[in-house]
């Protein structure tokens, strides 16, 4: 298996853990244990000079701790998609799934190797580089799936698709297999094959920002800072 951390807990342990889970965040009525969370984690990080995004401090935090804390609260099971440093992310005591695909084929290599391993109905994601996740993301994804009846439902900021931003249905590892075996690597191709809802955070677009490059960590680190400044 893919799934390196501490001790992770075998199947059962986790069903037992999932069955505890209130069944919904505050004011909202998804079935929250019905859904693993997923934080992308692995890739190369090339504009950031090489540097594992996740671990890039902002406001004295790595970056993956500001999308944990975000998830942790709307989802049930909670994962890390991590190709390097693994140690470093496991200390967060969170299954760490690595890309069973070598060569780092980006985004869809970490959520083909989560669905592999998945034992809940909903599979969500959100890279570690956008450390103001909306706390009610999930829920706006889950009721755009459900309503259009969808395979995948992806965030949009009112103009186009925020195409990491995801929720999809554990049963689209065959169509999601199929596709990156041959030899596809672009989620709008992937999408353009499934059933897809769109959730408008329009009124939400901070979720949306990104640190790709240390000029851009700065300009949100002075922000968050600020006497002023917001999560």
């Amino acid at each position: 298996m893919a799934i390196q951390g501490q001790p992770v807990p075998g199947w059962a342990e986790w069903a037992s853990m999932i069955i505890s889970i209130p069944s919904s965040t505050p004011g909202s009525t998804y079935p929250r244990a019905a859904i693993t969370g997923l934080v992308l984690a692995g890739g190369l990080g090339r504009r950031m000079g090489g540097a594992d995004k996740g671990l890039v401090e902002l406001a004295g935090r790595p970056m993956v701790e500001h999308v944990l804390d975000a998830l942790r609260p709307q989802v049930g099971p909670l994962w890390i998609n991590a190709n390097r440093n693994l140690d470093r992310y496991s200390a967060y005591g969170h299954p760490v799934v690595s890309d069973t695909l070598q060569g780092y084929m980006g985004p869809l290599a970490g959520v083909l190797s989560a669905l592999q391993h998945l034992r809940t109905e909903f599979l969500v994601t959100a890279p570690c580089d956008a450390p103001l996740v909306a706390l009610d993301l999930v829920g706006r994804l889950y009721d755009a799936c459900l309503s259009s009846d969808a395979d995948v439902a992806v965030a949009t900021d009112g103009r186009r698709q925020q195409s990491v931003f995801l929720l999809l249905r554990a049963g689209t590892l065959p169509a999601l297999e199929s596709y990156l075996a041959g030899g596809g690597r672009k989620i709008d191709t992937w999408f353009s094959q499934m059933r897809l809802a769109e959730a408008d955070f329009s009124d939400a677009l901070d979720t949306f920002v990104n640190v790709n490059d240390p000029d851009e960590r700065h300009r949100l680190e002075a922000r968050l800072l600020s006497p002023v400044g917001s999560r």
